[in-house]
């Protein structure tokens, strides 16, 4: 079975040496996805919309592999102030509320680029959702 790996142009991309998403039969795995909107972070200060921006990017990368935001079974939410959790985890829960995949959010002390506040990890298994 083959590996199909798809890059969204993100800048850090060909630095790092990662896929935004790789997919191996009925299952993809999406790199950690942050508010970043052809290159610029977007919504600096704001914890939930930098979540539903990140969100949009996560859904539109599995949109491109094959896969929709139903299959997710497991997203992994790194934030730089936990204090904000509840905003995050409010939007979170506006896209997963009834999908409900397996997660965890966890402070880190900071990401790529300092305006961040917020970056998404996901795991999609086709067909999940149905």
């Amino acid at each position: 079975m083959s590996i199909i790996r798809l890059g969204s142009g993100a800048p850090w991309e060909g630095v790092v040496g990662y896929s935004r998403v790789v997919v191996r039969g009925d299952t993809a795995w999406v790199s950690g996805t942050t508010a970043t909107v052809d290159g610029v972070v977007v919504h600096p200060g704001d914890a939930a919309a930098q979540t539903r921006q990140a969100l949009a990017n996560l859904e539109d990368a599995l949109e491109r592999a094959g896969f929709s935001i139903a299959d997710v079974v497991r997203t992994r939410m790194f934030v730089t102030d936990i204090s904000r959790w509840e905003e995050v985890g409010r939007a979170h829960g506006e896209v997963f509320g009834d999908i409900r995949p397996a997660t965890s959010m966890v402070q880190v002390a900071g990401l790529i680029d300092p305006a961040m506040l917020v970056e998404i990890e996901a795991d999609a298994v086709r067909g999940a959702g149905a």
